[in-house]
């Protein structure tokens, strides 16, 4: 699935968007999607000069990215319509095990584990060159603009 594909599933758009690829999909089971990281990312500006990190927290926000991908593709319902959205109910159980640099590729490997039409529950790990950069749980909850 290239971004296009993609961005018909999920709302973000740049400078937001956290996933540039999606390798596999087996709906409702499993996702991997990949993100180039670049040193033109606009957060590097501030994270940190001289010694540029990507955010934990953007790297699990391409975890949920793609999970958004795999929720959508697997309940049928395309994310064109911009009033509707996924948003994080909880995260848990998360571990960074190393940072992220400019120049890396991001690996997201998502599993499906509870899936319904208006919550899910998502397991994944992100790699950079085979090794855990983040891993961890996610549950989002789709909802309207208006709530």
């Amino acid at each position: 699935m290239d971004i296009l594909e993609i961005q018909k599933h999920i709302p973000h758009r740049y400078p937001f968007l956290m996933v540039d690829r999606i390798l596999e999909l087996e709906k409702g089971r499993r996702a991997v999607g990949i993100k180039n990281v670049t040193m033109n990312e606009l957060f590097f500006t501030g994270h940190f000069p001289g010694r540029p990190i990507m955010p934990g927290v953007l790297i699990i926000e391409g975890m949920a990215q793609v999970g958004a991908v795999l929720w959508s593709a697997s309940v049928d319902t395309p994310q064109e319509e911009p009033s509707r959205h996924f948003l994080f109910a909880a995260i848990n159980n998360v571990r960074f095990r190393r940072p992220v640099y400019p120049g890396d590729q991001i690996r997201y490997e998502l599993q499906m584990v509870n899936l319904k039409t208006r919550i899910c529950k998502i397991r994944g790990q992100a790699y950079v060159d085979g090794q855990v950069v983040v891993e961890g749980e996610l549950i989002a909850v789709l909802a309207d603009h208006n709530q």
